[in-house]
């Protein structure tokens, strides 16, 4: 396959490898002579598309035509603008259908005491405030022998904040933490603070509410005669305690599982994304939950997602999601449509609506059964929206701080970073899973070339997020590489 036709009423194609000018490419049983060199994910036009017209990918609209656009010609950000403003209107018209049941399956997973599910079993530190980041990275490194019998690891989760925040953001910051505390993956925590910010340990454990004392411990440096040493005695008790937690069978109904995408191409849309949707389908079949969050990249094709709403209250939760992020974007004095990246355009990716509609791919066709707002864990089985912006790190530490077990990222162009939670990357191209093989945990890109259907590939994930899930490390937890970031929107003191 040289091309892909992603709908009937499309008047684009795109291109599955570089294609030089002056080839003959087929789709669909018809064929056009390309007019100018295409890179792999780009698009061409299938016809002329006078100025002032509608750019069709995905069915709908993904932009206006700037100029009269030739049959075999380069569709992109030369010729193509956004349809996007900050006005919009919505009607709820509701489109789904209920999933088939599917045969449930299992995974070995840690049983917590008040009977939530784990798939990791590791010591968290948590800093309150970004003065002790020194002092948690200190205990991390130097307490590795702690990590012993069916302890995964130990773990810092540093930040910036926690004290001169003011307001909302002072409440984002606790909020994170908190939930990140409570995350049944951490076998035992320990809460790390200074003694005089603004997020003080009075605050916090009221932000955290009730708590398991064998599981979460509490150090406070300024009253402590030598923080690294207590900090190690209480390490030490919380490793012995996580100790005691064995992996056992678990349903696959109680997984929880983020949905997250970064570093796009033009084939995102087509093969990764696509894939990790109907994964969530088959999850959410045999009982389980996903998420999907980036509401930034939800602009343009929000209506896709608005219509699968369970019930008028969450469809009017939703809009209310989608209506305040661009509230937030206007309040600051930006464009909503300020998207894609440069490295999203390099990949083919002309308009936010483009993205947007690839994006949302990764949802699949589950009915929505829930709004999350930031920081908000996960209240209902089956498929989720939780509001957060699109960037990498903030994104899936919202997806961490919201219940997820592990997240899976789909990527055209790779990232190593990795989420507290496991992070298992998926790649929407070839070149790129062998390229980045110690980035990349699973390759979707035999989809484009007629390889595997989706449904294969599709098959193949939910292998692999269940033996991941029941302890096979991703490249990400290989690496090392894990780290937290907070949404932050006003004054720092």
């Amino acid at each position: 396959m040289d091309t892909i036709k992603i709908h009937p009423a499309d008047n684009v194609i795109v291109a599955l490898r570089d294609i030089k000018k002056g080839e003959s490419v087929n789709y669909e049983g018809s064929s056009l002579i390309v007019t100018e060199d295409i890179k792999r994910g780009h698009k061409i036009a299938t016809g002329d598309i006078p100025a002032d017209s509608p750019v069709i990918k995905y069915g709908t609209g993904i932009g206006i035509a700037t100029a009269d656009i030739k049959t075999g010609s380069h569709v992109h950000t030369h010729n193509v603008r956004t349809a996007l403003s900050e006005r919009s209107s919505y009607r709820y018209e509701p489109a789904f259908s209920g999933l088939p049941e599917r045969t449930g399956k299992t995974f070995k997973g840690y049983v917590r005491k008040d009977g939530r599910i784990g798939i990791r079993n590791e010591l968290w530190i948590i800093p309150t405030v970004g003065c002790v980041n020194s002092i948690a990275e200190a205990l991390q490194r130097n307490n590795r022998d702690l990590v012993k019998g069916s302890v995964d690891g130990l773990y810092a989760f540093t930040h910036p904040y926690g004290c001169s925040q003011t307001g909302d953001d002072h409440e984002t910051t606790k909020r994170i933490l908190a939930s990140l505390v409570r995350h049944p993956n951490a076998g035992g925590v320990l809460v790390l603070s200074l003694g005089c910010e603004n997020l003080t340990m009075e605050q916090f454990k009221e932000a955290l509410g009730e708590w398991d004392e064998d599981r979460v411990r509490f150090l406070t440096c300024q009253k402590s005669e030598d923080e690294l040493e207590e900090g190690r005695r209480l390490l030490g008790e919380l490793s012995e305690y996580a100790q005691g937690f064995k992996r056992e069978d678990v349903d696959a109904s109680g997984l929880i599982v983020g949905l997250k995408c970064g570093g796009s191409d033009g084939l995102s849309g087509i093969t990764a994304n696509p894939t990790v949707g109907r994964f969530s389908d088959m999850l959410i079949s045999m009982g389980g939950s996903t998420v999907l969050t980036e509401v930034p990249e939800m602009f343009g094709a929000e209506s896709m997602l608005f219509n699968r709403c369970r019930d008028k209250e969450i469809f009017d939760r939703a809009v209310t999601m989608v209506n305040d992020f661009k509230k937030y974007f206007t309040d600051h004095g930006q464009v909503v449509y300020e998207n894609p990246s440069p490295g999203n355009k390099e990949g083919g990716i002309t308009t936010l609506e483009d993205k947007s509609c690839g994006c949302v791919q990764k949802g699949g066709s589950a009915q929505i059964a829930d709004v999350l707002k930031y920081g908000e864990g996960v209240r209902k089985r089956g498929l989720s929206l939780l509001s957060g912006p699109g960037n990498d790190m903030v994104s899936t530490t919202d997806l961490s701080a919201a219940g997820v077990h592990m997240i899976l990222f789909t990527t055209g162009r790779g990232t190593p970073f990795g989420a507290p939670v496991p992070t298992l990357k998926i790649s929407s191209n070839s070149e790129l899973y062998k390229n980045k093989a110690n980035w990349i945990d699973f390759n979707a890109g035999d989809v484009a070339g007629g390889e595997e259907t989706i449904d294969e590939a599709a098959d193949r994930l939910l292998e692999l997020v269940l033996s991941v899930a029941s302890g096979e490390k991703t490249r990400q937890e290989l690496n090392g590489y894990r780290d937290i970031a907070i949404l932050k929107d006003g004054v720092t003191l």
